[in-house]
This record gives structure tokens, C-alpha cells and sequence, in this order.
């Protein structure tokens, strides 16, 4: 039997969920139940790592290859990385999959997946169930039936169920996020399902209807797949090329005007944690019907999430409240005002704010840096380096490090010798500056950056592991 292969799509920023959610490590690459538990794209990877299923697919933002590189590297599973230059939506994202997969195995089965979706039941089998369909075929979109009129959800109208197919039904029409009346009209018909967004469908069949519905996009992902650069981290897309394509879902430029198309009911429990209050509902609620992560204490506090990345957080006398708090931000808002979160991220995006974009303590395939003093005149940061692992720093006038605990090396561009705790090293003036930790545990090192020569990313180049 020929292996489904999974494609997750790994875009998106997750705008909603701020202060966890940021720009540079957006809602699928955070953990779904707090420190130490998988990230939502982890999660994605690992549920249909079973029979039936091939090497997954991912699809991610060039700025965040390195980010998926680690977090596929902790649940130790081999991908095919396909990394976009810039986003245009899943339309092209999808394409771009399918011509890798099509090109690494003809006539493939591809399952499309969200990256940053909650879903418990039994999902593979009702997918397994619809291989037939889509060797035959067909484009099959699985829809959720809906629980309440949600208006920010697209809904699939059923068309009826083929007589050729067990549990596959027709698709009556395509609604896009619909008013509330319309919304609760489609629930109450029992006709409607929500788009889950997992689709399945031979490569070869997206391919051919990309190429007949939108033969620009088509030919633009031809190009940037043939004029790509295959890197450590993946295949980056050409950006000239893949620049041409139509900014676009999948759903709207080929599901909506395919004969081919067909829904496929599944009976899940699901959520698109698309907001605070959605983070609230797929957690396990304490006997006031809170839900409560980290380092938390709640008094005479009812329906609330409250979660903790580090210090304690105490909430007393509360009711119906989402209270996050991050080292460098706290968010508080009511469950009824969560998907104005978006606002905040809109007002700090407009100012140029730091915590739009990046947490304080960011990953690396090297280790961790995490800013521990701004002020207008320098900025310190300590950077964690992993046992074997080396990092180049690149000079700037003032910049400075130095050693804390660890077995590190130092390469000055001409020779390399042993770093002694507490040593003080200027490295403004060599071209090139590396560090290597040569001992089995984390070494650790201060950088200070003064003022006039700080970059928004502190400029540390990632190497590969020694």
C-alpha cells in the first residue's frame, strides 16, 4: 500500500495569541500545555507518524527553518523542508508540496495538515478510509460538524453522500466566515460542517487543477522549485519566482471551482486555537473551572485561564479572565474580548515594539540567548551554548564578551585557545569570531553589545554543530 504523506503548513503568526505567540516563534511552534510539553506542530508531526504514513512534508517560513530544524530534531523525525521567501498564502505553499512530493514519488497521496490545530479522537482511520477516493481522484476535504455558530470558521455545505464511496458526500457549496444569522441558519440545518482544513488528494491531481485554474501560480512554483537553492535547512523556494504567485488559499482558487472536490465528515473533538478563549476550552479545568499553567495561585477565581512562563501569578477574586504573563509581557483581557488581542500586536507592530517580533529568551540550533538588561547605552545578553555546539558572533565596535561556566574555545580568525572564566574578550576588530563549547554541559557567556551598534537580532550566526 502506497504511504500518505503528510504536508504541514506551518504559516501563520498567530496574532491572537500574543504575548505567547510572536513573530519570529508564532503560535505552532509554542507549547500547547506550557513548558515541556509539545508544541503544536510537534503534536501535528507526531499524530499521523503510524503505518500508512510517509515522510512528512513541511512548509515554513525561511525565517523559521531553523526553528523547525530543532523542533524536528527533538522528536527525532526525519522531513522534507520546503522553506517560502516570503508568505502568498496556502495555495502556493500547497503546490509547492505537491511538485516535491510528485517529483520524489509519482502518484503519491499528500494529506494536507494545519500546523497549529488541536484535535483528539480517532483521525487516521476516518483519513485511511478516503485513500480509494483519492487514488480515484478526488480532491477530499474533511469537515467537523460545527457545535455553535462560529463566524470566523469557513463552512462546507453537504451535498449528498456518493453511492461509490462509503462516508464521502458531495459538496453543495463553499461558505466563507458568514454572518452570525447565516452561521446559526447553517448549524441548525445539520447540513454544514466546519472546514477543518485537512485535505487529501493524489499530488498529481492538485498539480493538474493548479495547472488548469491557475496557470501563473503553476508555472511561477514550477520556476522556484527548478531555481531553488537546496540548503542545510531545506529547499529554499527562488523568491523572484515564487514572488509571481497568487496570494492565495487553496480553497478559493481550486475547491471552489472543482468538479473533483468532495467532503468527508469526521466525528473529532477540534479546535483551531485561534484565541485565548479557544486555549481555555481544550485545557483541563480544576473544580472552579480554571485552568491553571506554571507557577500559579488562584483565589475565589472562576472560568479563567491564567498561565506562567517563570515567576508566580496570583489571581484573586476573578471571574471569566485570561491572564498571561511572559518575562516580558502580561496580558490581561476578559474571555469575551480575546480576539481583540490582535489589536495589541497591530499597536506594537505600528511602533516598532521588540515584543511583537521576539520573546526575550529565544531557541537556537545552538542553544539559547536571552536579553537580560536594556538600556540606551548597551545591552547585555547571556547566550547558553549547547555541549559540542559553536557560534560565530560578529564583531561591532564596543561589543564584548565574557566567559561564564563551560569548556569553551575561542577562534579569533587566526588561531584558537582555551576560554578562562571570567575572561573579557573585545570582538570589534576581527573579521571573524567563533566559539565552540568542548565540554558534555551548557557553557554559558555574556554578551555586551554597547549602544549605535546593537542589531534587532543581535546578528549571531548560526553554524552547524561541531
Amino acid at each position: 500500500m502506497e504511504e500518505i504523506r503528510p504536508v504541514i503548513l506551518c504559516g501563520g503568526t498567530g496574532s491572537r495569541l500574543w504575548p505567547m505567540s510572536r513573530t519570529q516563534s508564532p503560535k505552532q511552534f509554542q507549547p500547547v500545555a506550557g513548558k515541556g510539553s509539545l508544541t503544536f506542530f510537534q503534536s501535528t508531526v507526531q499524530r499521523h507518524r503510524i503505518k500508512g504514513f510517509g515522510r512528512p512534508v513541511v512548509v515554513t517560513a525561511f525565517q523559521h527553518a531553523k526553528l523547525v530544524a530543532r523542533q524536528l530534531q527533538e522528536i527525532q523525525c526525519d522531513a522534507t523542508v520546503i522553506c517560502e521567501p516570503m508568505a502568498r498564502n496556502t495555495g502556493p505553499a500547497v503546490l509547492a508540496a505537491a511538485m516535491v512530493i510528485e517529483d520524489e514519488t509519482p502518484g503519491a497521496l499528500m494529506l494536507v495538515l494545519p500546523s497549529d490545530h488541536i484535535i483528539q479522537g480517532n483521525l487516521n482511520s476516518p483519513i485511511m478510509a478516503m485513500r480509494k477516493a483519492a487514488l480515484d481522484g478526488r480532491i477530499v476535504t474533511f469537515g467537523i460538524k460545527p457545535t455553535y455558530p462560529e463566524t470566523g470558521y469557513g463552512y462546507i455545505a453537504d451535498g449528498g453522500q456518493f453511492s461509490t464511496y462509503d462516508g464521502l458526500h458531495r459538496v453543495a457549496q463553499f461558505v466563507e466566515k458568514p454572518p452570525l444569522s447565516r452561521a446559526r441558519a447553517l448549524m441548525q440545518s445539520g447540513c454544514a460542517y466546519w472546514a477543518s482544513g485537512i485535505s487529501l488528494y493524489g499530488a498529481n491531481t492538485i498539480i493538474a487543477e493548479f495547472s488548469r485554474l491557475d496557470k501563473a501560480t503553476f508555472t511561477a512554483v514550477r520556476h522556484a522549485i527548478d531555481r531553488g537553492e537546496a540548503g542545510y535547512f531545506g529547499l529554499l523556494l527562488h523568491s523572484d519566482s515564487f514572488r509571481r504567485t497568487t496570494n492565495e488559499p487553496t480553497e478559493r482558487v481550486i475547491f471552489e471551482h472543482s468538479k473533483s472536490v468532495a467532503l468527508a465528515p469526521l466525528d473529532v473533538e477540534w479546535s483551531d486555537v485561534g484565541c485565548w478563549t479557544s486555549m481555555h476550552a481544550i485545557g483541563t479545568p480544576d473544580e472552579a473551572g480554571n485552568v491553571c499553567q506554571g507557577d500559579v495561585i488562584s483565589v475565589g477565581t472562576t472560568n479563567s485561564l491564567v498561565r506562567s512562563e517563570g515567576r508566580l501569578v496570583a489571581v484573586v477574586g476573578m471571574s471569566d479572565v485570561i491572564v498571561v504573563d511572559t518575562p516580558d509581557a502580561v496580558l490581561v483581557t476578559s474571555r469575551g474580548k480575546c480576539q481583540d488581542v490582535k489589536k495589541v500586536t497591530e499597536t506594537l507592530r505600528a511602533e516598532a515594539r521588540r515584543e511583537s517580533h521576539h520573546h526575550l529568551q529565544r531557541d537556537h540550533i545552538w542553544g539559547q540567548s536571552q536579553s537580560v538588561l536594556t538600556s540606551p547605552d548597551y545591552e547585555m545578553t547571556v547566550l547558553k551554548i549547547n555541549p559540542s555546539a559553536s557560534i560565530n558572533i560578529d564583531p561591532l565596535p564596543g561589543r564584548q564578551i565574557i566567559a561564564g561556566r563551560g569548556d569553551l574555545e575561542l577562534f579569533d580568525g587566526f588561531s584558537r585557545r582555551k576560554l578562562s572564566s571570567g575572561e573579557r574578550v573585545l570582538v570589534e576588530v576581527s573579521e571573524k569570531f567563533g566559539l565552540t563549547n568542548r565540554s558534555n554541559d551548557c557553557a554559558e557567556v555574556l554578551l555586551v553589545t554597547m549602544n549605535g551598534s546593537i542589531s534587532p537580532e543581535l546578528r549571531l550566526s548560526d553554524v552547524s554543530n561541531a
